[in-house]
């Protein structure tokens, strides 16, 4: 169990945990969310022991090993597996002193140990993981050091998953992932004996793999249990909960502070005055819950042009005369809303370049609209901004002709107020530099958006606003991304990238990722056979859902009821507030203010128990939900 007590950290001035408590149980899986920079990776640093709070505690218990996420990437000459495998250091210790020790009864206890905790298959696990973060037997066998920046962060994660420590600390670990290792590690991290701590803006990852949010807000630490949808329901539960409790205590001073303001000069009500007055005194102000920051995306609209905007024929794409992409054809029309599907490496940002206009085809015939405006977000563009400019100004260099008020306009679209699009670049988080990425590469309105990665660095609240101007958006839209909720918000039709082919994929990403486990775990199968299974169930996919709509009637009528009679007393009850609140009301017969104070004690009861109804059946509705798809999904 991991015990949080009192704990308060500083930085400098900065209080970020004050007084913040939580408890974890042994083997659970936890997502911990908050606003960006609010300090979750600070958090997980104290949990680590990394860092040291400044008060309070922090208590696991004295077997358990801890491990944390690195922001390092490993290199060297030792090959994956073998930097993998030192990631457990036990094991390598162990290994170590095997080879050296001589007496026999250390001797015996070493390889009973090493049996313990699965020496002999070593090898295999490690090659298991790196196989599942997509190094396939060849690469695991190369040096660390002939592999990007990116690719040996993989190999830092997979040597921490490796370890299996008891308490596993992960920071932000899809970072680096592309989909097909995003969902390899969602499989995994469901699976895992120990007890997690995920920091992440991926909603699938966080829907999927914890069984609790911990909530990190205003320094301090609030536990919800089930998922990231659930907790977001709660929390919205709690907000709306806790801005009543303030209407109502704020109605409560206005009417007392009515009573103070009329009678306290009259010497027949100076003592009921100050009564009141200290009754003012005594209500300790319920504090404002904050909302999560709203961010803004808003794509402008292109030019209409006529259909297609662009169309390939037997098209080859590659470098340097050898193909990455053979026999490419399809036809890109105005409205498509396009997925690419496929592992890192098997030529999607290939594709991604030609449909920009930056690589030319090697063979094969082609179509381009010629008056087609592309926009092209890629993160690797965020390098090339100018660090000393300020968005109004790399704005100004894409668009030399247009007045400053249409270049602070476009940038209001995507968030920058005319503060922060005064600000250096250099200043800019990394998540707003994403936003002016996107204001850059929509300033000339284009028809189609290529979109390479374009969650990196967003929050989940940047995430959903990303999905609202997509889906806004009435160009073309060619997305790849790691992010599985994205993608399936936002695209109407599939690609896959594999083997050196692009072809349509007719299922849908539930298939895709069963297609890619059963492909994992050796059971044979392809793409197009997953394709081709996925079609004949379509029928049946529909009636199913007709059965489950049928089966959740007479419940979803229920709660329609529930939620009427809810908000019939919410109304209620603030109508007799408004009359509670009007000073007019004491002036006239005494026994009317006792009254309404009374029907509104009897309708907060009702209120109360109409609410408490309604999240049952709530519950109900969810639980029945789930039982009938996971039903449908066996069938």
């Amino acid at each position: 169990m991991l015990i949080i007590s009192d704990l308060t950290y500083r930085i400098g001035a900065r209080v970020l945990l004050s007084g913040a408590d939580a408890v974890i149980a042994g083997g659970h899986r936890v997502g911990l969310v908050g606003r960006n920079g609010c300090g979750k990776t600070t958090l997980l640093r104290l949990i680590a022991g990394a860092l040291e709070a400044d008060g309070g505690r922090i208590e696991v218990p004295a077997r358990w090993r801890i491990g944390l996420t690195s922001q390092e990437a490993p290199d060297g000459e030792a090959s994956l597996i073998e930097t993998v495998i030192a990631g457990d250091r036990e094991l390598v210790a162990l290994s170590a002193e095997a080879d050296t020790a001589t007496d026999g009864h250390r001797i015996a206890d070493i390889h009973a140990r090493l049996s313990d905790i699965g020496a002999h298959s070593a090898q295999a696990r490690a090659g298991r993981i790196l196989a599942g973060l997509g190094f396939d037997p060849d690469q695991q066998q190369m040096p660390c050091r002939v592999f990007s920046g990116g690719w040996r962060m993989r190999v830092g994660l997979a040597a921490l998953l490796f370890s299996a420590p008891d308490l596993l600390l992960l920071d932000e670990p899809t970072n680096h992932l592309d989909l097909e290792a995003t969902m390899w590690l969602e499989e995994y991290l469901r699976g895992y004996a120990g007890t997690v701590v995920i920091v992440s803006h991926d909603r699938d990852l966080l829907n999927r793999v914890p069984e609790e949010i911990l909530h990190f807000e205003a320094g301090k630490l609030t536990l919800y249990a089930g998922n990231y949808d659930r907790f977001e329901r709660a929390r919205r539960s709690r907000l709306e909960l806790n801005e009543k409790a303030r209407a109502k205590q704020d109605a409560e001073r206005a009417r007392i502070q009515a009573f103070v303001d009329r009678f306290r000069y009259k010497a027949t009500k100076a003592k009921q005055a100050q009564a009141r007055i200290k009754m003012l005194a005594r209500l300790e102000p319920i504090s404002a819950l904050q909302e999560e920051a709203e961010v803004s995306f808003d794509f402008p609209d292109p030019d209409p042009l006529p259909p297609p905007l662009m169309s390939a024929d037997g098209v080859n794409l590659g470098y340097d005369g050898a193909a990455v992409l053979k026999d490419v054809s399809f036809r890109l029309d105005g409205d498509d809303r396009i997925a690419l599907l496929g592992a890192n490496g098997n030529g999607k940002s290939t594709l991604i370049k030609f449909l920009a206009g930056r690589l030319a085809p090697q063979a094969g015939r082609t179509s381009v609209s010629r008056k087609i405006r592309v926009g092209y977000f890629a993160q690797h563009q965020a390098d090339e901004l100018d660090l000393a400019a300020t968005p109004l100004i790399e704005m100004g260099r894409r668009r030399r002709g247009d007045p400053e008020q249409r270049l602070r306009a476009h940038l209001g679209r995507f968030g920058f107020c005319q503060e922060r699009a005064e600000t250096p670049v250099s200043a800019l988080s990394g998540g707003e530099k994403a936003r002016l990425l996107f204001a850059l590469m929509s300033c000339d309105k284009p028809h189609l958006l290529l979109l390479d990665e374009p969650t990196n660095h967003l929050d989940i609240m940047a995430r959903e606003a990303l999905i609202e101007a997509i889906n806004g958006f009435p160009g073309a839209v060619v997305i790849v991304s790691h992010d599985p909720h994205v993608l399936a918000l936002t695209a109407d039709r599939l690609w896959l990238v594999d083997a050196g082919r692009v072809a349509p994929y007719e299922g849908d990403f539930d298939d895709y990722r069963r297609f890619l486990l059963t492909r994992d775990r050796g059971d044979g199968g392809s793409a197009a056979g997953e394709r081709g299974r996925s079609e004949p169930s379509r029928k049946e996919q529909r009636r199913l859902a007709a059965q489950r709509r049928d089966a959740l009637a007479p419940l979803k009528k229920r709660l329609a009821e529930a939620e009427r009679a809810v908000a019939g007393l919410e109304a209620e009850k603030a109508a007799l507030q408004r009359e509670l609140a009007d000073p007019a009301l004491y002036q006239g017969d005494p026994g009317r203010p006792v009254a309404l104070q009374t029907r509104l004690v009897q309708a907060e009861r009702r209120l109360a128990d109409a609410e408490e109804a309604w999240l049952t059946l709530q519950s109900e509705w969810e639980e029945a939900e789930a039982g009938l798809s996971t039903a449908a999904a066996r069938a």
